[in-house]
């Protein structure tokens, strides 16, 4: 028997060989896995909101929609589908928001990998001149809630093959977008089955001078030195006006490059892309120091206090009482014992805050209000801050939430 005495040289050469060959069948099974997952495709279109006509602020009320579709969307013209309508959060547009979350990618990998049944998903635009709408309702910057439950789920139904009813409607938003499911959602029952909650901003809104920032007030904003906001830090920043510290909004924006053409979730080129005057932020300051002006804009709006028309909860150093209070009744915490008889109509509700959120304490509160209240639901905490996860805890949590809570059977 004869045997061969490998040099050093020749066995690093087949052993590299080896694990040459073996990454390469790593990466043609990982090809042709890719290649099974189907690509729904993203709609850019403007929706008209006829409740944001006439409003104060002079935003555009022609909105940017960006609308996925799932995969079988063109192939199956006879089946309809549930829709969920997600909420972005206070300095972003949808544009940004649909590569931020990365909705088309995790909504087609769901659907491959069985974890989602195929939905809509509609993520509307509430960028505005002074950075977000707070989803809320006033003559300044026009009838929020009614655009989204009203205006917008009456476009989508009309245009798209939808299941219309609220069985088959979900709502769900991330911080301003939290905070405007649960105002929404509280309010309207009849047309949403399903909410989710993700580390919303504003539960209680308390303003106070500048000198008592950081007290430590339920629900307060911290200090401005302890709010440097940064875009994936977990502070939440406050407006650096000298009349006012606003309620806690919510962190800095994540920092998304631009789509480019064709992308997934791109805005269009030419005409179809064009953002009505104050869509975009026309004319807006720009940066978070914006927070108080769209938070009173919102809920203290005055049409008589040109050119503003919003008054401050502070004038001259002094609290405004009666404008403290307009911010208090729009605190959700304060709002949600209202609304118990039409949360209990919801199908499912969940929550969800990072751990290193500034904003846990508020949602911890907000879920122990509603185990106190009664309310069925479900609500999670994880490592994390407010921005670092939440691509993953949308494709995670948020889609096969409603994939399992709403109702796939059309109404006959």
């Amino acid at each position: 028997m004869t045997f061969y005495r490998w040099s050093v040289l020749e066995f690093l050469f087949v052993t590299l060989a080896t694990v040459v060959s073996c990454f390469t069948m790593i990466g043609v099974s990982f090809a042709q896995t890719q290649a099974l997952v189907k690509q729904g495709s993203v709609e850019h279109i403007k929706v008209h909101g006829k409740s944001l006509e006439g409003n104060l602020e002079k935003d555009s009320p022609d909105r940017d929609v960006f609308i996925y579709l799932p995969p079988d969307y063109a192939t199956n013209p006879t089946k309809r589908y549930p829709v969920v309508y997600l909420l972005h959060g206070y300095g972003l547009t949808a544009e940004r928001w649909m590569p931020f979350t990365k909705m088309a990618e995790a909504s087609d990998k769901n659907i491959a990998a069985g974890t989602m049944k195929g939905m809509i998903l509609v993520n509307p635009d509430a960028y505005t001149i002074y950075n977000g709408s707070m989803y809320s309702s006033s003559v300044t910057i026009g009838d929020w809630e009614s655009f989204i439950a009203d205006d917008l789920v009456s476009y989508v139904d009309s245009h798209y093959r939808t299941i219309a009813n609220r069985d088959s409607r979900g709502l769900g938003g991330h911080s301003m977008g939290g905070y405007g499911t649960i105002r929404i959602g509280m309010k309207r029952p009849d047309v949403f089955s399903s909410m989710y909650i993700m580390s919303a901003c504003c539960l209680l809104n308390n303003p106070r001078p500048p000198a008592a920032a950081g007290q430590g007030a339920r629900g307060a904003a911290p200090s401005a030195s302890a709010t440097a906001a940064t875009p994936t830090a977990a502070a939440a920043p406050v407006a650096t006006a000298p009349a006012i510290v606003p309620a806690p909004a919510p962190t800095a924006a994540p920092a998304v490059s631009t789509p480019a053409s064709g992308q997934r979730g791109a805005a269009p080129t030419g005409a179809a892309a064009a953002p009505g005057a104050g869509n975009r932020g026309g004319g807006g300051r720009g940066g978070f120091t914006n927070t108080a002006s769209a938070e009173a804009a919102a809920w203290s709006a005055n049409p008589n206090n040109a050119p503003k028309f919003f008054d401050e909860p502070v004038k001259d150093g002094q609290l405004q009482p009666l404008i403290v209070a307009k911010w208090l009744a729009n605190s959700p915490l304060a709002m949600i014992d209202q609304y118990v008889t039409n949360l209990k109509k919801y199908k499912a509700i969940a929550g969800e805050v990072g751990l290193q959120d500034t904003l846990k304490a508020s949602n911890v509160q907000l879920d122990q209000m509603m185990s106190d209240l009664g309310l069925v639901h479900t609500f999670e905490t994880y490592e994390g801050d407010h921005t670092n996860h939440v691509p993953q805890r949308i494709e995670t949590r948020v889609l096969p939430f409603f994939s399992n809570n709403l109702s796939f059977t059309p109404t006959k």
